[in-house]
């Protein structure tokens, strides 16, 4: 590869001479660029457009937003050899076109303060265009073929008593571009070679340029107050061109040949690598399974399981470096001894024990304490009537004398009867009139029952980080069921029913000393027998809670809630009799129940860090 030093590191600033030496080179080359012109010195340039000649012209005017908020206008002309020239003419920026005009059909203002740019308005004249703004900015030209390219940037000024939000604005704007830090430079050349351009700025500013052979090409560009850093960008990218530092030292060359180079270098450095002994390394894992390690480096990119688990090796059969392994290196998993052997060059066996020490790491642990309560409250309420009337016995006696007697009704003696519910629990009073020959036996009974009760299951569980853990408490209830034989004959058969209360979590630790839970509660419980022609068979009440919460460390939350509540009213009445008033009470039998249950589930999590220990 032939390349050309430049320039040296200066030791001090550019002296004038130097400086005058090197301008007196530009205007040789330019000098000899226009003595090679056939056409005479005071003929106006001609310019060939498709099968005519005319007048070398503008044959569009571009205006865009740059996303640093820098306008950028583009003027393509109709042929080579076009020289505009840029100055700075108070607020405006005035492009004076020389030896091309611009067609009647773009001569019209054009205004783009919609872009958020320093411009506010281009005016296309007909042997200049001027564009006019409105905030400070620095400018900048270059010609690339036959488009010239005009750059307003706006210039970044902030005032040493402004508020906050100046502040942020210039942070948000440096951080959002790329920062030049390079002293200001002025340049205005046309169409002059590359390497000329790049010479003048490695002496102009001090630096250390070292251009490829492969650098050729002419520039034309116009730069007021740039920094030489952005100054040289600007440069490359208009030629296809690209840069390397080394140290203090800038190399130069076609993009093509820089990437050629960087590919050739790291094919080398693989090859080199190729040639290394392998080295062999035990590394024993202490908090972690050796083949589920095993298992998630030979399933990752660049290492393919050959012989699948259970401590049989693996290795990568890619040709190229792009997993955790090289092509020659292998990983072997020993389920027995809880290790990993890994054979490779030194550097991969370095990564890979980076690795897992970083993999291999005891987790931390948390505690979750639930509390599940049941509370159940009930109200009872029954009012009811009965009476019958009897008639005299005339055969009876009573004392040993003569004269009627009246017996009592007996229970299928009452004339009505819709006592309260529970007759054996409720309270009554009782009336009865006796006459010459029947009786009138009355009674009224009521009864109101009142209870609270409260159910507390308090599951403790300790797991792991990412763990799911379960634990369960209850019984099996037995029922039995009937299956027919071969022979026709029904068998009975005993089954059992689960009766547990379940909780089911998974925690995730974060960053934050928070935990995530996944949370799973079962509540099951014994409501009742249906009664069936081969026996009894249980009713199970099931209450069930599957939710995920972010839970602080040691706080406790209600995770789920589920409120039953039931209020009934009855009543139970002889037809037109229990309508008449006041009497008719004595023809009803009035019930009212309420019953409430409520379900809530409390969880604390704790977390337990465990100490890290390295390999």
């Amino acid at each position: 590869m032939h390349m050309q030093f430049i320039q040296k590191k200066c030791s001090g600033p550019v002296t004038q001479p130097r400086r005058a030496a090197l301008l007196g080179l530009v205007l040789a080359c330019m000098a000899t660029g226009a003595m090679a012109q056939s056409a005479p010195a005071m003929a106006p340039t001609q310019v060939v457009t498709g099968n005519r000649t005319g007048a070398l012209a503008v044959e569009n005017i571009d205006f865009k937003r740059g996303t640093d908020g820098s306008g950028k206008l583009t003027l393509h002309f109709s042929g080579d050899g076009a020289a505009p020239d840029l100055r700075n003419d108070g607020g405006s920026v005035v492009i004076d076109l020389a030896n091309a005009q611009v067609p009647g059909r773009l001569q019209k203002p054009l205004n783009v303060t919609d872009f958020a740019t320093p411009v506010s308005r281009v005016d296309a004249q007909s042997g200049r265009i001027v564009l006019d703004t409105t905030a400070p900015f620095d400018s900048m030209a270059y010609q690339h073929g036959r488009d010239y390219i005009v750059e307003i940037v706006p210039r970044t000024t902030q005032d040493a008593t402004g508020g906050m939000s100046s502040v942020i604005a210039g942070a948000a704007k440096a951080a959002s571009t790329r920062a030049y830090r390079g002293r200001p430079v002025n340049f205005n050349f046309q169409d002059v070679p590359v390497r000329t351009v790049l010479q003048l700025l490695a002496e102009d500013t001090g630096i250390n340029i070292v251009a490829s052979d492969t650098v050729q090409g002419s520039i034309t560009l116009r730069l007021v107050n740039v920094p030489w850093d952005q100054a040289l960008d600007v440069i490359l990218r208009a030629k296809g061109l690209d840069k390397r530092r080394d140290g203090n030292v800038i190399w130069v060359a076609p993009q093509a040949e820089i990437a050629k180079y960087e590919q050739d270098k790291e094919d080398a450095r693989i090859a080199l690598e190729n040639r290394q002994d392998l080295v062999t390394e035990f590394i024993r894992i202490n908090y972690h399974s050796a083949t589920d390690i095993y298992k998630a480096i030979t399933e990752a990119k660049g290492v393919q399981n050959q012989n699948g688990q259970n401590g049989q090796s693996g290795g990568s059969t890619n040709q190229g470096d792009t997993g955790f392994l090289s092509p020659r290196g292998r990983l072997v998993a020993d389920q027995r001894t809880n290790t990993l052997m890994i054979s490779d060059i030194p550097k991969k066996v370095e990564e890979m024990k980076r690795l897992i020490n970083e993999i291999d790491r005891p987790v931390d642990q948390v505690v979750i304490e639930g509390r599940i309560v049941i509370a159940t409250e009930s109200f009872a309420r029954d009012l009811g009537a009965r009476f019958g009337v009897g008639r005299a016995t005339p055969n009876a006696t009573i004392g040993g004398g003569n004269g009627g007697a009246f017996g009592a009704p007996s229970n299928n003696s009452w004339n009505f009867n819709l006592p309260a519910s529970s007759t054996a629990n409720a309270a009554s009073i009782g009336y009865t009139l006796l006459a010459g020959n029947f009786s009138l036996d009355m009674e009224l009974s009521a009864m109101q029952s009142e209870g609270r009760g409260e159910v507390l299951s308090n599951p403790r569980i300790l797991t792991t980080n990412q763990r799911e853990s379960v634990i369960q408490q209850g019984k099996q209830i037995g029922y039995v069921t009937v299956t027919a034989s071969t022979g026709g004959v029904a068998l009975p058969t005993v089954n059992f029913k689960d009766v547990f209360l379940e909780l089911r979590v998974t925690p995730t630790i974060t960053n934050d000393d928070r935990v995530f839970l996944s949370v799973k509660v079962n509540k099951d419980e014994l409501d009742s027998w249906l009664n069936t022609s081969i026996g009894q068979v249980p009713i199970i009440a099931k209450r069930a809670v599957d939710t995920a919460a972010l839970i602080d460390n040691g706080q406790t939350v209600v995770i789920g809630g589920v409120y039953e509540f039931t209020d009934q009213d009855s009543i139970n009445k002889v037809p037109f009799l229990a309508d008449i008033p006041v009497i008719g009470n004595l023809f009803k039998q009035r019930s009212h129940r309420k019953d409430k249950a409520e379900l809530l589930i409390f969880l604390t999590p704790k977390i337990l860090h465990v100490q890290q220990h390295m390999h």
